[in-house]
């Protein structure tokens, strides 16, 4: 493996293991408040569910608005003073969030925390850039699909978790996300290495690409990253249909209370899980970047189809696989955005994707959860369709399959790799991958 002159190989080892275990507890961290967020915000405002859904909109459209924003800040600083430092600072930054949060008596004080929140969360971003600096290109696709292994066991036990402690109490969850992001940072302190050498880093912070606009600059220098980077955006955009209407759709449509959505939110890790540490590295040799990105995005649209047409409980859980393999599609076009890219400039890259995945952030929200609200009113041009936010977000991947299509006509089919080529060095490579639940990292908190 090509590694970086920074990283003898003991500390690559330690700081792989770390880049794994901050995605993990960052995702845990957020994932406990998935369950009770929206009942805090109805308790808080003491409306009604629809009333609870246009905010959940708004927090949610506030927080991809701020990573919007200060995405493409942290990208550049990474590439200009290295990773370690913005992954450490927004460790230590959601900790305090987290505790300002537990304690707010008030919707606005809530709304503030949200704001700090998406400044802090920068660690996904600079996590996807450190991974670039250390993993050779023909094994990127497969750390990215690794790194859906932090996301897949922090989605699992995450979500399962915070509804069993919001049931204790709905606070509680915060003050463990809290304890979760500290304890990641005094790790991160004494463990993490830099990624990227002072010869490699970028000469200067510049403010012309420090802006989200200015990001977009650097997408549209590389034609074929230009466009799969429109693909992400669009499978971003699709996510926020979950990110916004699943818990209040589920209590509406079923019954279904913070436990119940936890422990399902807790099968779509595992099912994603399955799927990253068992599909990604086995169906990438044979089928190739390009196959597999198109494979994904099928089968994802066909996972949102059973959500939004669901009547019955079982029937919607029946999408909860389809929904997990579309996790096949993000780790190969993650990887071929990358390997066009100069190493000084893998941060600012990232950080370009982020603040895409905030632009789909800051309007989706307000659409779905106004189209939830819309569709379960008096006033719905169709009754009976509660779950039209799904199907739209159906009709969103498959404008990104064409698109793909197009992007990517010119691939070359992959050459078979041998395992040791496809399987990156992950603190769980002496265990059977069939045992360690994973899930891919297109969650947007």
């Amino acid at each position: 493996m090509d590694q970086s002159p920074t990283l003898a190989a003991p500390r690559h080892r330690a700081a792989i293991n770390f880049i794994f275990v901050t995605v993990m507890l960052d995702m845990l961290a957020f994932g406990i408040i998935i369950p009770v967020l929206p009942h805090l915000i109805v308790q808080l405002i003491g409306g009604s569910i629809s009333q609870a859904a246009v905010w959940a909109g708004a927090f949610v459209t506030l927080f991809m608005l701020m990573q919007f924003i200060f995405s493409p800040v942290q990208g550049a600083l990474s590439d200009r003073f290295g990773r370690r430092t913005v992954i450490l600072i927004s460790s230590f930054g959601l900790g305090i969030d987290f505790i300002v949060m537990a304690l707010a008596p008030v919707l606005w004080l809530l709304f503030v925390g949200r704001a700090v929140s998406g400044i802090c969360a920068a660690s996904f971003s600079t996590a996807n850039a450190y991974i670039a600096d250390i993993v050779p290109k023909e094994k990127r696709a497969a750390a990215f699909g690794t790194l859906g292994a932090a996301f897949g066991i922090g989605f699992i036990v995450g979500p399962a978790l915070g509804g069993f402690l919001g049931h204790l109490h709905i606070r509680l969850p915060f003050w463990v996300a809290a304890g979760l992001s500290l304890i990641n940072f005094c790790y991160g302190y004494f463990v993490l290495p830099e990624s990227l050498p002072k010869e490699k880093r970028s000469p200067r912070f510049d403010w012309r690409h420090a802006n989200p606009f200015g990001a977009v600059v650097l997408l549209r220098r590389y034609p074929q990253v230009f466009g799969l980077a429109a693909v992400y955006f669009l499978i971003n955009l699709a996510q926020f249909s979950l990110n916004s209407t699943y818990v209040l759709y589920t209590d509406y449509r079923y019954g279904w209370g913070p436990q119940a959505v936890g422990y399902t939110l807790g099968l779509v890790g595992l099912c994603s899980g399955l799927v990253q540490a068992v599909l990604v590295r086995r169906l990438m040799p044979k089928l190739g970047e390009r196959r597999m990105i198109l494979t994904g995005l099928a089968l994802c649209i066909v996972g949102y189809i059973f959500f939004g047409f669901a009547s019955l409980p079982w029937v919607f859980l029946l999408g909860i696989p389809f929904l997990s393999l579309g996790g096949l599609a993000g780790p190969p076009a993650q990887a071929m955005m990358t390997h066009q890219v100069d190493p000084h400039e893998q941060g600012r890259l990232q950080g370009a994707l982020s603040s895409l995945a905030s632009l789909a952030g800051i309007f989706a929200p307000a659409l779905f959860s106004n189209l939830f609200a819309l569709f379960i009113s008096d006033h719905a041009p169709v009754q009976h369709l509660p779950g039209a936010a799904f199907v739209l977000a159906a009709a969103l991947l498959l404008i990104a399959g064409l698109i793909a299509i197009k992007v990517t006509r010119h691939v070359p089919a992959a050459a078979p790799l041998a395992a040791d080529e496809i399987v990156p060095t992950l603190p769980f490579n002496d265990f059977p991958s069939e045992s360690i639940p994973h899930a891919p990292p297109e969650q947007t908190p």
